[in-house]
């Protein structure tokens, strides 16, 4: 199916040349090899590259080859900032509750504690009270948990060992649990979720034990490890299972 024209051509060119400069990596494109790619005329994109180049969203190897510049850097940031992930992210929660008809929430650090930013409800009751804003410690939650073992580094170390080997088994899985450390009857699973092998937030399914059990429990480990990456927003996966 053939796309449609760009309602501005200038425009269009500017961004194909952002993605192919991407492409290209460290090493850069020469001006020749760029315009071919990018379907336009030496001259045009040289005057394009300079006004990239004038808000640092592409630079100049001393070679002459074009790369990206560091201003990208910054839209990446404010895309995944943590104030966006709840708009972000909210189609990818609504559709994992719709798999599994479960408590979804979305987390992410904030010292040594998890952050609530967004929770979808199931449709059946469920017997856990939680709220965006709600701050709950990082060792005892799936969450925390989650975004620890997706960590780079060293396992955590704690007194009792307990949490060093959680996140240990979180890492061995690709997901984190936990089993009634909060809530009476509750049990949680949570993956992370990643941005360019760092963890960015984590997300979590919430259900009382008895729906955490044997096929039940794998099938919503399967919803966050299968569904939900076909799902995020481009730019963001899941952790694989080291083991």
């Amino acid at each position: 199916m053939t796309q449609p024209p760009s309602p501005l051509g200038s425009v269009d060119k500017a961004l194909l040349t952002l993605d192919a400069l991407a492409r290209a990596g460290a090493g850069g494109l020469p001006l020749a090899d760029l315009a071919a790619e990018v379907g336009a005329n030496k001259s045009t994109l040289h005057r394009t590259l300079a006004a990239l180049r004038h808000r640092g969203y592409a630079d100049q190897r001393p070679d002459g080859a074009y790369t990206l510049g560091a201003a990208v850097l910054s839209l990446g940031a404010a895309y995944l900032a943590e104030d966006n992930l709840p708009g972000l992210l909210r189609p990818a929660l609504e559709a994992l509750r719709d798999e599994v008809d479960e408590l979804v929430h979305l987390g992410t650090l904030a010292g040594q504690e998890v952050v609530y930013l967004d929770k979808v409800e199931p449709q059946r009751p469920l017997r856990v009270w939680s709220a965006v804003g709600r701050r709950i410690p990082v060792a005892t939650t799936a969450l925390g948990r989650a975004l620890l073992a997706a960590a780079p580094g060293d396992l955590p170390q704690d007194a009792d060992g307990t949490l060093r080997a959680a996140v240990s088994d979180a890492r061995e899985r690709g997901y984190a649990s936990e089993l009634e450390e909060n809530e009476p009857g509750i049990a949680c699973v949570a993956v992370a979720l990643l941005r360019g092998g760092r963890p960015v937030a984590a997300v979590s399914i919430t259900a009382p034990v008895e729906r955490m059990t044997g096929p039940a429990h794998a099938a919503r480990v399967a919803a966050l490890r299968e569904l939900l990456p076909t799902v995020l927003p481009t730019g963001l996966s899941v952790p694989a299972p080291s083991a």
